[in-house]
């Protein structure tokens, strides 16, 4: 694999969430004090906790919407549920300075590897997007279509599965 290949790409967010675009601002996201970067593993007892959403920008009349969707390897091209969802967030602040309309739902993973995905998008304006009617079968193309949301601004994911020897055989 080439080094200079696209981590999103890599891990197939771009193609099965996302369609190619150009990062633009910063998105950091931390569980605790670890840091996600594309393609970590962390484990469900890892993650049970909110996290923290930094973002760049640089204007704080600019708002954007974080999508956190689920997407498991097997189901291509739907995101299987929406975890997340905060909407107007200034730039240059974080999550917590946006309106959270679908609440934090900590990753359950019961088989397999899923990807949960951190999505940016910047907003037309101010309480412009609202909440979906439905976690389950959640698009992220179709909702960024609906709301005129464009390409992501940034993303960042990682891969979650079921925490191990929490099944089978006991020695």
């Amino acid at each position: 694999m080439p080094r200079d290949r696209e981590p999103l790409s890599v891990g197939r967010v771009i193609g099965d969430v996302l369609d190619p675009s150009t990062r633009s601002i910063s998105l950091r996201v931390n569980y605790n004090s670890r840091e996600v970067n594309n393609g970590c593993e962390l484990k469900p007892s890892h993650v049970v906790n909110q996290h923290r959403v930094d973002i760049g920008g640089e204007d704080l009349r600019t708002f954007y919407t974080l999508v956190s969707p689920n997407h498991d390897h097997g189901h291509i091209r739907m995101d299987k549920y929406l975890h997340w969802l905060v909407t107007d967030i200034p730039a240059t602040t974080g999550a917590n300075f946006g309106q959270e309309v679908v609440c934090y739902e900590s990753p359950r993973p019961t088989a397999g590897i899923h990807r949960f995905v951190f999505v940016l998008f910047r907003q037309l304006g101010r309480e412009t997007v609202y909440a979906p009617g439905w976690r389950q079968n959640f698009n992220t193309r179709d909702f960024a279509e609906l709301y005129n949301l464009g390409s992501p601004v940034a993303a960042v994911y990682f891969n979650c599965q079921r925490e191990t020897g929490s099944g089978g055989r006991r020695p």
